[in-house]
């Protein structure tokens, strides 16, 4: 299936959109996810939660390159996990 395609599925509110994305581009997704993160699991959380992003923000904007906008939805997302588990907590000592 193309872009195009899987564009359209998102559009349509089809959740065959999601599987197509994570069988075209889920590898791809957790090997940014994991260059960041450098952990299964959380690589995992991010690459599903890059899967809801795409479903909650699709509708209302039309992507016209999907797998930059998938890597750019997994880097932020891993990002923002990493500075999570890193940050240092108040009182921490």
């Amino acid at each position: 299936m193309n872009d195009d395609e899987i564009v359209s599925l998102y559009w349509d509110r089809n959740e065959q959109a999601i599987k197509e994305s994570e069988l075209k581009f889920g590898k791809y997704c957790y090997a940014i996810a994991n260059r960041i993160l450098a952990s299964k699991e959380d690589s995992d959380e991010s690459v599903n939660d890059t899967w809801l992003a795409a479903w909650e923000s699709i509708p209302p904007h039309r992507p016209a390159v999907l797998v930059t906008y998938l890597g750019k939805l997994t880097r932020r997302i891993s990002l923002n996990r990493w500075r999570n588990k890193t940050r240092d907590k108040r009182g921490g000592g």
